[in-house]
């Protein structure tokens, strides 16, 4: 009598578990998404506040804010689009605000050229709190490793030479998550079906 090979059934009984973990997943990120979109009306009819002094925490997400940038410490440029769509490089600052304290990063505008450069020296800078873009792989965060929300402000007036940023809009985040489950859902399904039909086989012959 033939045996069950051990080695290939883990695999799929990995591939299955991983597949299943990532339509849960989707599922959790359908009711974020969903809250998001509440958050995000609410936060627009609110007044103004100061950037958090501790800039971490979704709470803060999509409020006009202002906050005072001492002096440029650090920058770098990340893919984004402008107002109009236009797709460029978003200048990003890290920002000294006194002697302690985490900083201020600010989006200080956007730009069409990777290597242009900004003669901004900081100051006074009011916009709209939006997330630091993140870098995490879909696969650390399905595995439940998310990153805490790190905040930056989108200027409403760019540095010199550069274009208005683009701030977040719940018409640019989809919510298609759900049907990202049911594929996933879907996969697992199929390689254990495919999986069973070839083992079935195997052990009748």
């Amino acid at each position: 009598m033939k045996r069950v090979p051990m080695l290939p059934t883990l695999f799929v009984a990995l591939c299955v578990a991983l597949m299943v973990k990532l339509a849960f997943w989707q599922l959790d990120r359908r009711a974020e998404k969903e809250a998001l979109f509440a958050r995000y009306a609410v936060a627009a009819k609110l007044p103004v506040m100061a950037f958090p002094a501790i800039p971490v925490g979704e709470q803060y997400l999509f409020r006009t804010a202002s906050g005072f940038c001492l002096e440029p410490v650090s920058a770098h440029v990340e893919a984004g689009r402008n107002r109009n769509g236009g797709s460029g490089w978003r200048h990003i600052v890290q920002c000294r605000t006194g002697a302690e304290g985490p900083g201020l990063v600010v989006d200080i505008g956007w730009s069409r050229n990777f290597a242009a450069k900004a003669a901004w020296k900081g100051g006074t800078v009011s916009g709209m709190i939006s997330s630091q873009p993140a870098h995490q792989s879909l696969i650390s965060r399905a595995m439940g490793k998310d990153a805490v929300t790190a905040l930056m402000l989108i200027a409403d007036t760019p540095a010199p030479g550069l274009e208005p940023s683009a701030v977040p809009s719940p018409v640019d985040i989809p919510n298609n998550h759900l049907s990202y489950a049911v594929q996933w859902f879907a996969f697992a399904g199929l390689a254990a079906l495919i999986y069973g039909i070839a083992l079935y086989r195997r052990l009748r012959r």
